[in-house]
């Protein structure tokens, strides 16, 4: 068993660290080499001690995408105190929230700003580097493998986002079964376009520091080539993106200037036909396409390159520490090839909910976690996912999964993206209800949209916009459908 210092995930990370582990912030072109990121992620967790913060301690760190967010980050942690990675936006516009969920006792932002929590008082605020960069080095905080190193806050794409508690442990765990999935080296450098409060983001930067490569930060995919300048700039060997990012890059940019080793897919289903596109565009890149769940720190399944063809709908075998089950609505096992719950268990999953013991009861039982997605098994081991138990429609007494109709609609030439939900209809109980954005130019789309769904799926109606709305992880945002 390890010792009880080397448990601290942050300090272990920094032990890691390589010739090649810079980070980088790609707009400003800052670089951090790896002489002076150990400095400054103790030093980051030095400040956070000497304002008083004590072991155990919630810190909220408002997350940009920059190099010193990273150093916050995993400064608190090296700290031994709980990191609380948010938005930086949501920080600003929601700040006694947070303090009141996490009870945090210190934020850390970017660039200096008053905050003031009213009703809270005022907590200590740090921000941007520690003042002192050559200060000695500090040893990390002796934590155990149980002890809580980050809450991460679910992606709210329903409502209210819960804070799921993640150990030392769990993070250690993800970040080296990931490392052998996807056959990581020394020498990779990801390009990382998704913030350190989405858990997928922060995975790929735990991933490719802890292996001993570097990461940049690019904050600028609102013009995408950009972006894949930079990655050629920098010499990026990952690309992290969930499918709203993928779907940019196929439409609205220079994607086959690139040249890359990897994409690494998640955080919802990617179309076959976008995947196959990707592939034939960067043909000498390997993409794959993996399933997570925050609960799960994050990554669960990872579905190998060398068998996408074969597997393609798939999201892949479980990682080599992972277990998983698929029951029916009474807890009894299924047969390969039948659809219920899946269910997952390792090293990786969380403890539970912050302040939510009701949930956690249901949701973590008996060390398995309840994923609420339902899925198949098939003969290989490969996980299916047919969607969320709670993610589908009943038309005609018929379960209609959203993600089927999604997948469906995005066939259709000339549809750049689609969105569905559910409405109240007399006839059938339930229909559907979708959201298209078109490509441009492209012309009666919503004539060829209904004629490509099958009869029995009653489509109350077809609204076209210029765009989806999204959570700030780029998921679609469904809380925000329904009030449209």
């Amino acid at each position: 068993m390890a010792a009880i210092d080397e448990c601290n995930f942050a300090g272990h990370l920094v032990k890691r660290l390589g010739p090649r582990s810079y980070l980088i912030d790609a707009a400003t072109a800052e670089s951090i080499g790896p002489s002076d990121i150990p400095r400054l992620i103790s030093s980051s967790g030095a400040a956070f001690l000497s304002a008083g913060l004590r072991k155990g301690d919630r810190v909220l760190i408002g997350c940009a995408l920059s190099p010193s967010s990273g150093i916050a980050y995993l400064g608190a942690i090296y700290a031994g105190l709980i990191a609380v990675p948010v938005e930086d936006r949501r920080l600003t516009a929601s700040g006694d929230m947070l303090v009141r969920e996490t009870n945090a006792r210190a934020v850390w932002t970017e660039k200096d700003q008053p905050l003031k929590w009213r009703g809270y008082g005022s907590i200590p605020h740090l921000h941007g580097y520690p003042a002192d960069k050559g200060s000695e080095m500090l040893p990390p905080v002796a934590c155990a493998e149980n002890d809580l190193a980050v809450l991460w806050a679910t992606s709210g794409s329903t409502g209210a986002p819960r804070f799921v508690m993640i150990s030392h442990g769990n993070l250690a765990a993800n970040t080296e079964a990931i490392i052998r999935s996807q056959h990581l080296a020394s020498d990779e450098r990801a390009m990382l376009i998704l913030p350190l409060n989405y858990c997928f983001g922060a995975s790929v930067f735990h991933t490719h520091l802890y292996q001993g490569g570097g990461v940049v930060f690019d904050r600028r995919f609102m013009f995408p080539d950009k972006v894949l300048r930079a990655i050629d700039k920098f010499g990026c060997t990952t690309f992290a993106g969930v499918p709203t990012v993928y779907n940019i890059l196929l439409r609205r940019s220079n994607l086959k200037s690139i040249t890359l080793r990897r994409f690494l897919q998640a955080g919802g289903a990617l179309t076959p036909q976008h995947i196959r596109e990707m592939r034939a565009t960067v043909p000498t890149a390997k993409f794959y396409v993996m399933y997570g769940q925050t609960e799960a720190a994050p990554r669960i399944s990872n579905l190998d390159p060398e068998r996408l063809d074969e597997k393609l709908g798939s999201v892949g075998r479980p990682l080599d520490n992972l277990t998983v089950r698929i029951v029916d609505e009474n807890e009894r096992d299924l047969p390969t090839g039948e659809v219920g719950e899946l269910l997952v268990r390792g090293p990786s999953i969380s403890s539970g909910y912050l302040n939510d013991l009701e949930e956690s009861r249901r949701v973590f039982r008996d060390g398995w976690l309840w994923t609420g997605d339902l899925a198949h098994l098939d003969e290989d081991g490969y996980i299916w996912i047919h969607g969320r138990k709670s993610a589908f429609l009943k038309i005609r007494g018929v379960r209609v999964s959203f993600a089927e109709v999604e997948a469906t609609v995005a066939t259709v030439p000339g549809v750049y993206e689609c969105a569905a939900a559910a409405t109240t209809h007399e006839e059938v109980g339930e229909a559907l209800v979708l959201w298209v954005v078109p490509e441009q130019g492209a012309q009666n789309i919503e004539q060829q949209v209904r004629r490509s769904l099958p009869l029995n799926w009653t489509c109350a109606s077809i609204k076209i916009v210029s765009e989806i709305p999204k959570t700030s992880h780029g998921k679609i945002s469904l809380s925000s459908l329904r009030e449209k």
